[in-house]
């Protein structure tokens, strides 16, 4: 009996994973799993870069739209639909390939999530006091000292996360990373192949970033953002507004700042989720990496997979 593959497909943003999920998947008999934690969300097409309708149709993707953008989705929320599309998958002897940027989810998918402490409502008082006094960036500092792992994760302005991992460690003495997981993927004998793509020149990866912000803007993000707003007033502090560009956007149609600085915060912002993207990867073991730039990428994956023997299950 063939062994079981599933394939993770990850990168940095803007080095074309989508469009190499699509290629793999029109030359393999692939079903697709979102791994975005942006694109979970209905009527958050534009900013999280979400493929056309059309191309969704052709290709569909599991875990795509499924959520309101008040509601949370939370990574144990994604572990359970994602692995439940992927067991269905291979109950058709079909090759569930996950792709996306939210290095969280895989890095849960993959381990299991870590049996975490209860939230502490006094103690999480006492550090947003602590945020109100003396700023976020002091707790985040404090975070690196104590959990630089968590803390290289962790956008320096995600409040949420930050509060979370700090109380994490000081309830359980130990970093995030130390405490015991639940089973994840690499507990079921499962075959993962782990692909990356990244783009050697980082004038290049910036340079595609630019394009694909103008592209957004272009398309009509500010209105998307209106909309958003528009319908659930109160959201922006919501998980789904973390995605990179609605904050901003949201805080143009506040008046807080003007159209040009807006899309040189967005871009600040793209460059940054880039390279802690990069870091996570880098620090993962078993990752094979292509150039997203070479013009034989979809030619050099397949030949690796192949190679993977996945083409017992191929066409």
């Amino acid at each position: 009996m063939a062994k079981q593959h599933v394939i993770f497909l990850h990168g940095p943003t803007a080095t074309g994973k989508s469009s190499l999920a699509l290629e793999l998947a029109s030359r393999f008999p692939i079903d697709l799993i979102s791994v975005d934690s942006g694109q979970v969300y209905r009527g958050m097409e534009i900013g999280t870069a979400r493929l056309s309708e059309d191309l969704l149709a052709q290709f569909p993707h599991h875990l795509i739209g499924i959520r309101e953008v008040p509601e949370i989705f939370s990574v144990g929320d994604f572990c359970t639909l994602a692995r439940f599309h992927i067991n269905e998958t291979l109950k058709r002897e079909r090759i569930p390939l996950l792709v996306g940027g939210t290095m969280f989810y895989f890095s849960a998918l993959l381990r299991g999530i870590p049996n975490l402490p209860a939230a502490d409502p006094a103690l999480r008082e006492r550090l947003a006091h602590e945020v109100r006094q003396s700023g976020l960036d002091t707790l985040y500092r404090r975070l690196q000292k104590m959990d630089p792992v968590s803390a290289n994760r962790i956008d320096p302005n995600d409040r949420q996360r930050i509060l979370r991992a700090v109380e994490i460690n000081i309830l359980s003495g130990k970093q995030v990373s130390e405490c015991e997981h639940s089973d994840g993927l690499d507990k079921t004998g499962v075959n993962v192949s782990r692909i990356s793509l990244s783009v050697s020149d980082r004038r290049t990866l910036h340079r595609r970033i630019d394009e694909r912000l103008r592209e957004m803007i272009d398309a009509g993000l500010v209105d998307e953002v209106r909309g958003i707003r528009s319908r659930y007033p109160q959201s922006r502090g919501m998980p789904a507004m973390k995605s990179v560009g609605y904050q901003q956007v949201w805080s143009h149609l506040e008046n807080e700042v003007d159209e040009g600085q807006m899309i040189a915060d967005i871009a600040t912002a793209t460059r940054r989720l880039a390279k802690r993207q990069l870091t996570w990867l880098r620090h993962e073991r078993g990752v094979t990496w292509f150039d997203a730039s070479s013009q034989g990428l979809v030619s050099s994956v397949s030949r690796y997979l192949n190679a993977a023997d996945i083409s017992i299950m191929g066409h």
